[in-house]
Order: C-alpha cells, then structure tokens, then sequence
C-alpha cells in the first residue's frame, strides 16, 4: 500500500484511518501487508501496527518519487499486488507498477489546491490532477467512498464509470448510543483544522445561533495549522466561555462528545465521505452538513440529518434542529440506521474484492492463446 501519510503523522487524517483499518483487516484475515509512507517525526522508519508493516522513508514531496524508484527497481520486495492511495498527489503506479492495482481516490482535490499551497505550485496540483494524471489512470481500477464522489471522478477527472467502484467506509462498533445528552444545546464538529474543513464558517453560524440559543455550547475538535486563527476569530467574537477547542481527542473522550451532542456539523467543501457524520450517527447524533459530494452519501438529507447549500442555509438548519426536539430525535434515530449499514469489514471485503478483479484480470492476460 502506497499513501502519502501515516496514520502517526500529526496531519493524519480520514484517509490515513481509513487506510489502516483496511490493512489491519487484511493483515488480520491472513494477507502479508507493507505500507510504505512518508516519515513521521519521533517515529522509526519501520515498524509493525495491528499486524502489517509500515515502512517510513522520505519527506511529504520526496516520497512520491522515492516510492516510484523503489518500486521500479523492486527494492521493496516482490509483491503480489499493489494499492495506491491517490491524496492529491498520485505516485503514477501505472508507469512503475508490475502488479494488479487498485487506487483510492476519495475525492477531487479542486479548489484545496489554491487553499493551501502558493499559487505556481497550485497550478502544478491542477495540472497534474485534471491533465497529466487522468490519462495515464484511465484503465486503472479506481476505488472510491460514495457514489457522489464517483461522479465527480466522471465529471471531473475523466474516468469511465465502468472502472470505478464505490466502497462506502465503515464505522468503528466502538461509536454506540449511551449515557445521557447534554442539558443544554450542545454542536460538535471534528476535523483536521485545515483550511478546506472551513471552520470559520461554523463559528460564525454557531454565534448567530449565540442569540437565540442563549445556553448553547460548541466544541470544535481536532488539531491543524488553522488553530491560531481560529482561536483568534472566537476570541474576537467573545465566545471563548462556551465555544471550545479542546484539540485531539482520544476515541473515549470522542465518543461521549458524540453521545451529548445535540448535532454534529460540518461546513467542509470538499469530502470522500465524512466519517465523523456516521460516527456520531452511529451514537444516535444527527448532522447538518454541507450539501458536497461525499456529505450526499453520508446524510440522507431530511432522514439522518440536513444538507445545506449556503451558510445561512446550514445556520437555519442547525437552528430547527436545535430548536425542535421532536425533529432532533426523529433525525436521531435516522442518523443511528443510516449509520447502522456500514462496517469496516465490508469496507475491506469491498476493497479486496475490487483488487482480486485486477488479479483475476491480469491472470487472463498472461494466459496462452487457446488456453
């Protein structure tokens, strides 16, 4: 397994825990797994994690070519297999790889090029995503989290709907309803504090809320390079009392932030999925989200939760939601169903079956003429 970050880096996000509960799995029902990645400050350059090898080498630019070397030159090994995990920038399996492939790709980057990066390395991102990448990945079988996203993939990038596969995430049996909700108005939102998660757009909606929730309290977790900005936008709104960043929160703590909300929102304009959405559905939470691709799986809008397509749209609906117990509850137990349908195991079924394809295909390509 190819992937730009290990689940030990400090920006670890979504694909990074998605990643290692796939590997786990496999490495669980037998399969020898190594996932190479870059380094991660105080961690070793290998390692063993739930049962598979993670092999650290090269930093978050140098990994993508050292990684194509290794591979070309198989210094890493024989391998019976390869997946390569496409965050924004691709490893270019195609030209090096000597295995069946599967590639993950869990939604287009986009707009998240110009958010974070300086604007001629931005343009080198576009680049490669929309024109040098695409044709070169276009027999390759393409995995991805929800079928909104796909159509991005089409749309977007290219591929033929044939060649790509949806394989929704899982949710963790740990995340459950229990205990007892908070008895005042509680929002929770999670991420990595990034600039495309749009944080600043949930402080500015849960103050508004501010005046007609007077008790209304918020939590922000997670960790990012947006912190100081944040705080100093909650700060100016004088909301430091009662709209808190507690920062990374282990998965106890996470799960009974999850069981006393009153709803999860997320403002976020580009997902695969949003994992905490079915999370905290799985604690029985609804959610307010953006209406983006991914978040259009995620939430059964009116069911599970609500989509929004502006931000005055998304503060209407976390003011019904908050505003209206019966709703709150009904979506409630939306959000718990909805939530109830995905498990990791289905998730690494989905994804190995997708790559026994590539292996099946490939065997048929070798075979003689007449066999």
């Amino acid at each position: 397994m190819l992937a730009w970050r290990d689940l030990d880096d400090p920006e670890a996000g979504g694909s990074e825990l998605h990643a290692a509960h796939i590997a786990r799995l496999w490495a669980e029902a037998g399969i020898e797994v190594t996932m190479r990645t870059s380094s991660a400050d105080g961690h070793p350059t290998t390692a063993t994690r739930d049962g598979y090898r993670v092999v650290r080498k090269a930093g978050r630019y140098l990994v993508f070519p050292r990684s194509a070397a290794s591979g070309f030159l198989g210094r890493d090994g024989a391998r019976d297999a390869v997946v390569e995990i496409w965050n924004g920038m691709p490893f270019f399996s195609p030209l090096w790889a000597r295995a069946p492939r599967v590639v993950f790709v869990h939604h287009v980057h986009a707009e998240m090029w110009r958010m974070v990066l300086t604007p001629r390395l931005a343009r080198l991102g576009e680049l490669v995503e929309y024109k040098v990448a695409p044709p070169l990945y276009r027999r390759s079988r393409i995995v991805t989290l929800s079928s909104s996203s796909k159509q991005e993939l089409v749309d977007l990038l290219g591929f033929r709907p044939d060649n790509v596969d949806v394989v929704p995430p899982g949710v963790d049996a740990h995340f459950a309803p229990g205990g007892e909700r908070s008895s005042r108005p509680l929002v929770v939102a999670v991420g990595r504090l990034v600039p495309v998660k749009r944080f600043e757009l949930i402080v500015d909606a849960l103050v508004t809320l501010k005046a007609r929730h007077p008790s209304l309290e918020a939590v922000i977790v997670g960790e990012g390079y947006e912190r100081p900005a944040l705080e100093a936008r909650v700060s100016a709104a004088r909301a430091g009392d009662w709209l808190h960043l507690p920062g990374h929160l282990d998965d106890d703590a996470l799960l009974e932030l999850y069981r006393r909300a009153w709803v999860l929102a997320s403002s976020s304009l580009r997902e695969g999925w949003g994992m905490t959405i079915t999370e905290a559905g799985a604690c029985a939470t609804p959610a307010v989200v953006t209406r983006i691709a991914g978040h259009l799986d995620a939430v059964v809008d009116g069911v599970s939760g609500f989509l929004a397509g502006t931000t005055e749209a998304l503060t209407a609906r976390l003011d019904a939601v908050l505003s209206d117990g019966a709703l709150r509850r009904r979506l409630g137990r939306g959000a718990f169903e909805h939530a109830g349908r995905f498990t990791w195991e289905a998730t690494a079924r989905g994804t190995l079956s997708a790559l026994a394809a590539e292996v099946r295909r490939a065997r048929r390509g070798r075979r003689p003429r007449g066999a």
